[in-house]
């Protein structure tokens, strides 16, 4: 994986906001929200994940630099190919069951067509013919 885009902090515009939404009367008191601009790229990000100022900083400047090396680099940021790899796990474990339950499908298919058969074979009477 590769290392994360490190923001200028001359670049970054920071404010304290009051929290909002569920988690009581500390949240909405308190100024533990924190809202980061990058300037030259005009992004914003909110953060307000925990109830401590510091936490919710660090969380706030990773999600900036995922968005700014995001815009940047496309397809080829550091958040795409975390994407990329969670879709081929995915990908590989749906797989995995259709070939573990598909066979166990195909028996099931199997053994209903025998008794079918057998069933055929066998007369009104239950004799085979």
């Amino acid at each position: 994986m590769p290392p994360r885009l490190v923001i200028n902090e001359a670049d970054i515009e920071e404010a304290f906001l009051k929290g909002s939404g569920p988690g009581g009367q500390k949240i909405n008191k308190t100024a533990c929200a924190v809202q980061l601009k990058h300037i030259p790229s005009g992004i914003v990000v909110r953060c307000q994940a925990t109830r401590s100022q510091q936490q919710n900083r660090k969380i706030a400047r990773q999600l900036l630099a995922d968005k700014i090396e995001e815009k940047e680099k496309g397809p080829d940021s550091r958040v795409a190919l975390k994407q990329q790899i969670k879709r081929n796990k995915k990908a590989d474990r749906r797989k995995k069951a259709k070939r573990k339950y598909g066979k166990l499908a195909d028996q099931e298919v199997d053994k209903a067509a025998k008794k079918n058969d057998v069933a055929d074979l066998k007369g009104e009477d239950g004799t085979v013919d």
